[in-house]
């Protein structure tokens, strides 16, 4: 596989950041698609792996790359075709409600619930047409679907409603298996018929630590199954200042595992190498990482089913290891916490 080598100047990368999120603003969905394929080379994909990734043709994204090469922000345009735009015929339309209702996953898509833009990207794909988000809403409304909150429901009612008769003699340590919970999250379905999500009521958590670098979106995490400890949280600041050898100015939040008399000690032990900012006493919208927290959620787990916990481990793993490969989109998620500040980010 060829790898491509652009970069952009700072300017340049803030301004292909601002498209993007006007391109989302706007429901432009192409445009979305034609500039994350740009940012994915910028970050050291190959071709073969962006259209992957975006459901693309390696000519597509050849053809992006080029065109923006030569006419740099002038290639992000799109014209809209004059006249009227095209629907959906009825019988395409019995086609996507048989998708919506089987769910992402069975689509093709790695996430476990819709939003507006998957069903564009569905229709767009499948039936080549591009719906604006606000009548594809309606669309949707039409055709009798709601967006609304799902429900865990238990994994086992399908061998409850087989075995009822016999429930007296057969055990629920016998029918409950190891699962895991996901996590609830809105999407498209059937109004009148919420969404359910697969639960054994049985909970086992992954746990993550994680830092984020200020001015280059840098990623470090560690993940576990213990618990949040100051031995774990220690091994992890250890692991970090060994891939660095720059001073770590640290700003975490008071949970008792940061600010123990063992933490103490270790931040004294390394006073050269770290300097400690404790955030504000209730204040987790001061800390940019619940944005990133918020993001591993909504493409990990939110509306999935994990029949083992390895499932759930592997899938965390997967959209970790994603994200920590697109630092630009986690200096987004940084340029609006400093929003919010009153602040700017510098480089």
């Amino acid at each position: 596989m060829m790898r491509i080598r652009i970069s952009l100047k700072p300017e340049e990368s803030k301004t292909l950041l601002a498209c993007l999120h006007q391109a989302y603003a706007q429901g432009r969905l192409r445009l979305v698609k034609r500039i994350h394929a740009l940012i994915y080379i910028l970050t050291g994909k190959t071709v073969e792996e962006v259209g992957e990734i975006l459901g693309l043709s390696e000519s597509a994204v050849y053809g992006y790359l080029n065109a923006f090469i030569l006419r740099r922000f002038e290639s992000l345009v799109y014209r809209r075709p004059s006249g009227r735009p095209p629907k959906l015929t009825q019988s395409q339309r019995k086609e996507l409600a048989k998708w919506i209702d089987e769910g992402p996953e069975a689509a093709g898509y790695d996430c476990g619930c819709w939003n507006t833009a998957l069903i564009q990207d569905l229709i767009l794909v499948r039936f080549g047409v591009e719906y604006n988000p606000h009548y594809l809403a309606e669309l949707l409304k039409n055709m009798g679907y709601s967006y609304q909150k799902a429900r865990f429901v238990s994994d086992h009612l399908d061998e409850v409603a087989q075995e009822r008769e016999k429930w007296d003699t057969v055990t629920w340590p016998e029918i409950v298996r190891v699962a895991q919970e996901g996590s609830l999250s809105y999407t498209w379905a059937k109004r009148g018929q919420q969404p359910t999500v697969k639960t054994s009521g049985k909970r086992k958590a992954y746990k993550v630590f994680g830092l984020i670098e200020f001015f280059t979106g840098l990623f470090f995490y560690k993940a576990h199954t213990g618990k949040f400890t100051s031995v774990s949280y220690q091994a992890f600041l250890s692991e970090v200042l060994a891939q660095t050898t720059q001073h770590l100015i640290l700003i975490q939040d008071g949970a008792r595992y940061h600010t123990s008399k063992a933490m103490e000690a270790f931040f004294a032990a390394h006073a050269d190498r770290i300097t400690v900012y404790p955030l504000p006493r209730y204040s987790p919208e001061f800390n940019p990482i619940e944005y990133l927290w918020r993001n591993v959620k909504k493409l990990a787990t939110h509306l999935r089913y994990f029949p083992k916990f390895e499932d759930l481990v592997a899938k965390v793993d997967d959209k970790l290891q994603y994200l920590a490969e697109l630092p630009a989109q986690i200096l987004g998620l940084m340029g609006r916490y400093c929003k919010t500040l009153g602040t700017e980010t510098t480089a």
